[in-house]
């Protein structure tokens, strides 16, 4: 009798690990095999729950033809790839008009239970979806398997989680099936170049999270955030190796640029005397990533000489990002008034009057992100605004005294909306931006005004080729009451 087997591992365990890994069988020769020999029988034995049939149609090998090694290692290799076996083996007995072949298998045993482990991306109910024919009750198929695994790890990097991976597979004695699955953590997330930022301004603006699955996508958003911020010129994130298996540190390299300004302009008249301005703002305040502006206009008149604006905006109070920014401004203003057309013959090109404006007040907006793209925000303000000087009239229309205004007291609180994809909101190249706003003004508010405006500004980037970018934009508005 002449005898060739594939080399066994020692346990099952084992044996479907180098099954999955390796997919391929090893064949030792324990004797001569008969070359040349007519095949007069081929026959299968071990086979229990896979059908003769299955195995036979695999074996490439027929009566009459003469033996070859090379053919009987295909034969041995096609049984194996079926996925039901874990040895495969082929036994040689002479008989008068030949040699019988007998293909002798060893089953996989049957899936009593499947056990899924290290999985928080994808529900375990999924994943045990996507392995096909490999379920309960059924004898396993190694190579379904295989393929299943594959499958498993490319719906974690579709998913964006590029570091997962099917880290272990093993069957028991009692049957049961288990699927262990490392999902690549984010260790840690160090932060290089920032010399003025503190380093939780960057990475609190992060989609990725430490001790959480790493996940490619998030990590780019996360990049264009913290770009987005307007602090740097440059910002690169790599991977270094973690302490962990698979797991990773993301290392967050910036270059800061200039955030904060100061104006300082004078002159001198004989009118006037010393008149001036000075303007200060940070929008990076202390490395906070809190903007502060103040603007304050000195001498000339006594109109023009208090006119000062302050504003502050504190972008983080809590870990829900609400954000918080406050306007006080006291500004007086030259204004032209023109007529309204057709108003005692005129265009409303004509110049009715010129006159000093005061507009003072503030305004205080909350806001808070609602997912990943929008953000909602309320406003309050109070605003008075007053003819402080005319200036001159139309003396061609003695009718007119003075501007008509409106003048008074403002008060409003004011909802808005806002959905950005933007990948860069300097220079976009793709996403959108749709803000949608609604002001109320008086009613229970008081003031001297009552209104209700809605406006709408939508803009859309589609990146054509390397080079350029079609930009759409489409904004409008409806207002009701006292204008």
């Amino acid at each position: 009798m002449y005898k060739t087997r594939r080399l066994r591992a020692g346990t099952a365990a084992v044996l479907f690990a180098v099954i999955l890994l390796c997919g391929s069988m090893t064949t030792l020769f324990a004797a001569a095999v008969p070359e040349n020999e007519t095949i007069a029988a081929i026959s299968v034995e071990g086979n229990s729950t896979v059908a003769e049939g299955i195995i036979l149609a695999a074996v490439q090998s027929k009566t009459g033809d003469k033996v070859q090694t090379e053919a009987i290692k295909k034969d041995l290799q096609a049984i194996y790839d079926l996925g039901y076996f874990f040895d495969v083996a082929a036994d040689f007995v002479k008989q008068e008009n030949g040699v019988k072949v007998t293909y002798k298998v060893v089953e996989n045993p049957v899936v009593r239970e499947i056990v899924v482990k290290g999985n928080t991306v994808i529900p375990t109910a999924e994943i045990t979806g996507m392995l096909g024919n490999v379920q309960q009750g059924s004898i396993l198929n190694s190579k379904q398997l295989g393929e299943n695994v594959r499958q498993i790890e490319g719906k974690y990097h579709d998913k964006g989680y590029i570091l997962a991976k099917v880290s272990d597979v093993a069957m028991d004695a009692q049957g049961v099936l288990t699927l262990t699955i490392n999902e690549g953590k984010l260790e840690g997330i160090s932060v290089k170049g920032n010399e003025k930022t503190k380093d939780y301004v960057i990475t609190r603006e992060m989609t990725v999270k430490t001790g959480q699955p790493f996940n490619a996508k998030d990590a780019r958003r996360s990049m264009q955030k913290v770009y987005n911020l307007g602090y740097f010129e440059d910002v690169n994130m790599k991977l270094n190796p973690g302490t962990e298996l698979n797991g990773v540190v993301l290392e967050t390299t910036v270059k800061e640029q200039k955030t904060a300004s100061a104006s300082l302009g004078g002159g001198y008249s004989s009118k006037d005397g010393l008149i001036g301005f000075i303007e200060l703002g940070d929008n990076n305040f202390r490395g906070t990533g809190d903007q502060v502006k103040i603007h304050w206009e000195f001498g000339g008149d006594a109109n023009s000489g208090h006119n000062y604006s302050f504003g502050y905006t504190r972008p983080w109070l809590d870990q829900k990002q609400t954000s918080i920014g406050l306007n006080i401004y006291d500004m007086t203003r030259e204004k032209d008034e023109y007529y309204r057309q057709g108003e005692d013959g005129y265009s409303n090109q004509d110049v009715r009057s010129t006159y000093d404006e005061r507009r003072k007040g503030f305004n205080v907006t909350l806001g808070r992100p609602d997912g990943e793209y929008r953000k909602n925000y309320i406003t309050l303000k109070d605003e008075k605004s007053s003819n402080v000087e005319t200036i001159s009239t139309d003396s061609s229309n003695p009718a007119v005294t003075g501007p008509e205004g409106p003048f008074g007291e403002t008060r409003s609180i004011a909802l808005q909306s806002i959905w950005d994809t933007r990948d860069n909101v300097f220079n976009a190249t793709e996403g959108e931006r749709m803000a949608v706003t609604s002001e109320f003004a008086g009613g229970f508010l008081g003031g001297d005004f009552t209104f209700q405006k809605y406006q709408f500004d939508g803009r859309k980037y589609v990146k054509k080729g390397s080079n350029h970018v079609w930009a759409f934009r489409l904004s409008g508005g409806i207002i009701n009451g006292d204008v």
